[in-house]
């Protein structure tokens, strides 16, 4: 994944608020941030976090995952992908490091499919066969580690 470069993400949210005709207190206040927190954001000084982002995003009524590749947490990326990766940094229920590491697994995952062709329907994925052929002996694809 990309770093993170906080000062051109600051110039872009400065850029994006006075579009929007907003004042730095303005923003601040319909974000749900500190006056200050913002303007440290803008000045490339301070790292804000996924929620932080959204929020500004919401204010602003721009797309999360706009900021979220402005910021380097995501790549750009087909339309799909964008939802999936969007939805991970948008949940508020799990922190920035978990988000990161569902993004990475997800990411390792179309990584894996793109290496063994295009992503295909799995008919009879539920009687472990794959396209008519007997799935790989032992080989549990449940993720809770049961069949349901």
């Amino acid at each position: 994944m990309a770093g993170l470069n906080v000062g051109s993400l600051g110039e872009y949210i400065r850029e994006q608020r006075r579009n929007a005709q907003y004042s730095l207190r303005q923003l601040a206040e319909v974000a749900g941030v500190s006056n200050p927190y913002l303007s440290q954001i803008e000045r490339g000084l301070r790292r804000p976090s996924a929620e932080i982002l959204q929020q500004i995003a919401k204010a602003l009524r721009i797309s999360a995952e706009t900021l979220y590749v402005q910021a380097g947490i995501l790549d750009e990326r087909e339309e799909g992908d964008r939802e999936v990766r969007t939805a991970i940094m948008a949940d508020p229920a799990i922190n920035d490091r978990q988000k990161r590491v569902l993004v990475e697994i997800y990411e390792a995952f179309r990584k894996e499919n793109a290496q063994d062709g295009a992503v295909r329907d799995v008919p009879g994925a539920a009687d472990g066969t794959e396209n008519g052929k007997p799935g790989r002996a032992g080989t549990d694809t449940s993720i809770s580690g049961h069949e349901e």
